[in-house]
């Protein structure tokens, strides 16, 4: 009886858990990270607020740090032409296939105190991360067609 109660604890802890993928990429996003280009999958020139926020021209050159602890971080928007100050935001990694592994990245913006006023957030793609790198896509249908936003970060 002993050893089925023990096999059912660890089934429960090892399916409840985040997979070793997911908690890795917890470890590597752990940090302070620089937003330094920001291209659309069409060529043209496009009016895009990114997160509800800021444009392109803000969001490039901002500044990210990541708690992966408490999934909390904070942006900064450094460019004097645009609101800068920072940001605060919440955050989880989900891995939506083992075997491919890709990621959702969702990201929620909130108060200083971490507190969502509107509960929007936002679904993006992880497509890429490393000790030194971190790649995100956002797809939208533009009259009927794909378009993918892809925002490329550097570890400071």
């Amino acid at each position: 009886m002993k050893r089925i109660l023990l096999l059912v604890t660890l089934v429960c802890l090892m399916s409840c858990g985040s997979s070793k993928t997911v908690r890795q990429s917890n470890k590597v996003i752990k940090g302070d990270w620089s937003l330094n280009t920001i291209t659309y999958s069409q060529p043209g020139t496009y009016n895009v607020t990114l997160l509800n926020d800021v444009s392109k021209f803000c969001f490039e050159g901002s500044t990210w740090q990541f708690v992966p602890n408490n999934n909390t971080g904070i942006y900064s928007i450094n460019n004097s032409d645009c609101l800068a100050g920072e940001r605060h935001f919440v955050f989880t990694i989900q891995e939506i296939d083992e075997t491919t592994g890709l990621y959702n990245f969702l990201l929620k913006p909130t108060s200083e105190k971490y507190k969502s006023e509107t509960n929007q957030g936002f679904r993006l793609s992880l497509t890429n991360l490393s000790d030194t790198t971190m790649q995100w896509q956002q797809t939208l249908n533009v009259d009927g067609q794909p378009f993918t936003i892809t925002m490329n970060f550097i570890k400071k």
